[in-house]
């Protein structure tokens, strides 16, 4: 049994008090809320972690789709470079224009090459002879936007 003295007031002493019924009351009055906070520290919790989840799949679809595009660009760079091996091979003149087609798994590439005289000069204005410039450009589409790639050098063909 408590005995509560109030001081300040001078009231009588409260004996055989009620206090640990109120307490136990309180306490789980207490609990209750403390079980709704857990609940929603939970629920945010778990809505956080959906937005990240979320969010890591979209970084991941970036990364292979970054994957791809560099994928492609590497054909590309090569079918480039095979064709461009061809034509500095060949011991004839380029020809002025030519299509080709080529088919990949990435879809259908468009290769046009182009060969015109470069007209190049000595220092004393005397026109260099038998150089041709040689362009060579590369055309494809990625998800419906058209993409391209062009290189050009020299071939010299004695006459």
């Amino acid at each position: 049994m408590e005995k509560w003295v109030d001081e300040i007031f001078n009231t009588p002493a409260l004996q055989h008090s009620n206090t640990p019924i109120m307490a136990a009351r309180r306490l789980r009055r207490r609990s209750r809320s403390k079980y709704a906070f857990a609940l929603y520290e939970v629920l945010i919790g778990v809505a956080i972690f959906a937005l990240g989840v979320i969010a890591l799949g979209r970084a991941v679809e970036n990364c292979i789709n970054a994957s791809t595009i560099s994928t492609e660009e590497n054909v590309v760079r090569q079918i480039l470079s095979d064709r461009m091996a061809q034509v500095q091979a060949a011991s004839a003149v380029p020809d002025a224009e030519k299509e080709f087609k080529i088919k990949t798994s990435y879809g259908s590439v468009i290769l046009t090459q182009k060969s015109a005289p470069a007209a190049l000069t000595e220092p004393d204005n005397t026109l260099i002879t038998g150089i041709n410039l040689v362009t060579l450009t590369a055309r494809w589409e990625h998800a419906g936007v058209p993409q391209s790639r062009q290189i050009q050098f020299y071939v010299y063909r004695s006459s």
